[in-house]
């Protein structure tokens, strides 16, 4: 039987941080962040990254592991996700997987296998990049629909990072990424995971409690540490970040501050939609969805009883 673990991930602003150091503590657990972003050292405002405090509180791992100029990809973090869980569990304690990022965190417990780093993907991806550059994302994805159209269906031009990894796929390995993908998911998964999913019953108190955080984000620094890490150079992954490209261009003179702050709240959100749409197919897992106000002591009891119900505790 694979290893059990705890996932607590939901759409953004829903109190994940809170109530995974809080099962933590009464479960003899440590956290492996399951955000792509936290990853990195200096952008913490803009992430929501756990404070000192929190960090303190329960042992963390996979948080201000990278600088902002290093490309982490999905690939990385599996690697590097699945050492610190395998190191928690061998030391007796449960792994509770804390975020988001649901490619992430689906791809660490699936255990999906990547075509390996080499320096020949290397080279390989960053002549697709230039393509990509030359001749604009409209003709790439033609270019990918000759060799992979059900993926080339699935993606908009303007998809620069999915598009120029499918490729790379293909001339790296002779099959598609969408025969790759068919086969993994045929795979046994590499953890029996609980997924314990917050959110809330209205979507305006989502909404509402998203802006709500951005307005303390901007209070907090965001625009700042953006002008730090921007100054220090940042990879294409980090740069693509919500809060962090929409403060870029504020601060580049490409539209106002209070514009800036509209779009990170607009972008907020939709990514909040399709964090929701990504787990609505998990039927199995426990939702605890919040009225106006989060209740964490009941959340802490429910997910407690249902982690002991699937013989994780």
């Amino acid at each position: 039987m694979p290893p059990k673990i705890a996932v607590i991930t939901g759409p953004t602003a829903t109190g994940k941080t809170r109530l995974g150091i809080m099962l933590a503590r009464s479960l003899g657990g440590e956290i492996v962040s399951g955000d792509s972003m936290q990853l990195y050292r200096g952008m913490d405002v803009g992430t929501a990254k756990p404070t000192p405090e929190e960090l303190a509180a329960a042992p963390h791992h996979l948080i201000d592991v990278a600088d902002p100029a290093e490309e982490w990809s999905v690939s990385r973090y599996v690697d590097a996700a699945d050492a610190a869980v395998r190191d928690i569990l061998a030391r007796g304690r449960l792994p509770i997987v804390v975020g988001g990022t649901g490619l992430y965190i689906d791809s660490l417990v699936r255990g999906l296998s990547f075509s390996e780093r080499s320096e020949r993907g290397e080279i390989c991806r960053a002549e697709l990049e230039s393509r990509y550059e030359e001749i604009g994302g409209e003709a790439m994805l033609t270019e990918l629909g000759q060799v992979d159209p059900e993926r080339a269906a699935r993606l908009a031009p303007a998809d620069r990072k999915r598009i120029v990894r499918a490729m790379e796929v293909f001339l790296l390995t002779g099959r598609t990424i969408t025969e790759h993908d068919r086969e993994t998911r045929l795979l046994p998964p590499r953890y029996d995971a609980a997924y314990i999913i917050l959110d809330f019953a209205a979507r305006e108190d989502l909404y509402a409690r998203i802006d709500a955080r951005v307005d303390e984000m901007v209070a907090g620094g965001l625009f700042e540490e953006v002008g730090r890490v921007f100054a220090a150079g940042v990879s294409n992954t980090a740069r693509q970040a919500i809060g962090y490209k929409e403060a870029a261009a504020a601060l580049a003179g490409e539209m106002s501050r209070g514009e800036a702050v509209e779009k990170i709240k607009r972008e907020s959100r939709r990514y909040a939609k399709r964090q929701l749409t990504w787990l609505r197919r998990r039927e199995d897992a426990l939702w605890i969805r919040w009225d106006r106000e989060p209740d964490f002591e009941r959340a802490a009891r429910d997910s407690t009883a249902f982690l002991a119900a699937h013989g994780i505790i």
